[in-house]
């Protein structure tokens, strides 16, 4: 039977996240702001471009949490956390060597890589995308976290990377330019780093904070599998089985493989439908990308905060997902929380656009004023698209991808058409964004009409009913089931 929490607890038990998001997202802001002023229009730009990238290359990191948090839970709810230990020490010890492969292999093809990108230097490139491999490392124990709902210090380690990244890139940029301010990154992400490991150690020693009820790979394939793509059946159960000799495991290593390259597919299209525009505009028109960039900062940092509070909303759906159960209630409150930043910043950018650029950037910034409620509105439809793929990746929906993908060659397409226009860029960006908004809500509707669930918030208290099993089916489980016991 799946747990509900009275809507006060569970309130409390996201709030600390809210907390973290702004704290997270006025650190943001200081930042930008304050390095906007130390450096120059075309060396902002040009941070920006790499921040940009950062986040591009990071989103392996996010489909690795994706993929922590599917299997733990699989694990979990079949009584295997023993096996969750030995399994994170041997996952963060491939990714430490890989992080070093990746900044020895970035150094080598530094020079072609900043021709690409039409950067003026090198200065930034190693110690940014050096950033974000650490931040994949960072995924790792975050997830853990996450699967054992350990949402206070997933939050504490939130607001140490906001804290450090913003003292140390302020700090560095004031004393050696961009190069300094892509090196303040890779500082706060080292100690976000440390932090995280140690405190995602301590609570893999501790039991789950709600258990899961015991979840059979007999009774999946039982029940037919899941509703969405990508679920169990009896070939992957029976490889589950002879990984350890037990009893049949629903998350096999070809299931770990397959949640992460979908949410790494996945985010990485979601990174690209952010910054794309950002990209495509500087380098298509490097002169404008500092203007074009004091709007786009703001503007995205409503993304910035929905992933921030879908650390809430993915493990809550993977769970109640194995419980035969949904998480819509949680969605609303994720949707809620993203309400107040979304409507303030969307007012101010139609009421007071060039006089907010003006006060927070400075006048030489503000050339990009007429589009700036324009690029608000792309990222509001963005935020819906962020939070429903994550739902969706946290149940195992795996079409997600196809969406994701039409809507990131529509964005390029369009925004390179755009020319470099700060209007026509902008106005490209809301059109795709809408539509891929629309045709992601129509695609979470289907997957929980196929699944059955009822559409209002309240949360089922009964595990969705399994159906009978086929005669075929029932036979196969029964000769399982003799051969186990003999």
């Amino acid at each position: 039977m799946s747990r509900r929490l009275p809507v006060t607890a569970e309130l409390r038990r996201v709030l600390p996240l809210v907390a973290a998001g702004a704290a997270a997202g006025l650190a943001s802001l200081l930042t930008t702001v304050l390095v906007a002023r130390l450096l120059t229009n075309r060396g902002y730009g040009t941070f920006i471009v790499l921040l940009g990238i950062f986040l591009v290359l990071s989103m392996p990191g996010s489909a690795l949490l994706v993929a922590v948090v599917r299997r733990i839970t699989a694990w979990e709810s079949e009584g295997r956390a023993g096996r969750v230990h030995s399994w994170v020490v041997r996952v963060h010890r491939v990714g430490a060597v890989a992080v070093v492969v990746l900044a020895l292999a970035i150094f080598l093809v530094r020079a072609p890589l900043i021709s690409a990108l039409n950067l003026p230097g090198p200065g930034g490139v190693v110690e940014i995308l050096t950033a974000a491999g650490i931040w994949v490392l960072v995924s790792i124990d975050r997830g853990l976290l996450q699967a054992r709902q350990d949402y206070r210090n997933l939050s504490i380690n939130l607001v140490v990377e906001a804290v450090t990244r913003t003292a140390f890139t302020i700090g560095f940029a004031a004393a050696w330019g961009v190069t300094g301010a892509a090196l303040g990154v890779l500082a706060g992400e080292l100690i976000t780093a440390v932090h995280a490991r140690v405190t995602a150690m301590r609570a893999l020693a501790l039991p789950p904070r709600l258990p899961l009820p015991a979840v059979s790979a007999v009774s999946a394939v039982a029940a037919g599998a899941p509703a969405v793509p990508g679920g169990t059946d009896l070939g992957a159960a029976e490889e589950g089985a002879a990984e350890d000799g037990a009893e049949p495991s629903t998350h096999t290593g070809r299931h770990l493989a397959a949640d992460m390259v979908t949410a790494l597919v996945s985010l990485a299209l979601l990174a690209v439908l952010q910054n794309a525009d950002v990209i495509v505009l500087g380098s298509r028109a490097p002169h404008h990308s500092g203007s074009y960039a004091a709007i786009s900062v703001p503007s995205k940092a409503l993304v910035f905060a929905a992933l921030v509070f879908v650390n809430y909303l993915l493990p809550e759906s993977a769970i109640r997902w194995h419980q035969g159960s949904h998480a819509l209630r949680q969605l609303g409150h994720t949707l809620m929380v993203l309400v107040l930043p979304a409507g303030l910043l969307l007012v101010l950018s139609v009421a007071v656009p060039r006089t907010l650029l003006d006060v927070v950037f400075g006048s030489k910034l503000a050339a990009a004023a007429p589009a700036f409620s324009t690029l608000v509105l792309a990222m509001v439809f963005l935020c819906v698209t962020v939070v429903l793929t994550v739902y969706l990746l946290g149940v195992g929906w795996r079409w997600i991808v196809l969406l994701l993908a039409t809507g990131t060659g529509a964005l390029v397409l369009f925004t390179f058409r755009a020319h470099g226009q700060f209007l026509a860029t902008a106005r490209a960006d809301l059109a795709v964004q809408a539509a891929l908004a629309l045709l992601t809500t129509a695609a979470f509707a289907e997957v929980h009409r196929r699944a059955g669930h009822r559409w209002f918030w309240a949360e089922s208290t009964e595990p969705t009913p399994e159906p009978t099993p086929e005669p075929e089916i029932a036979a196969t489980v029964l000769i399982a089931n003799e051969g186990h016991r003999s």
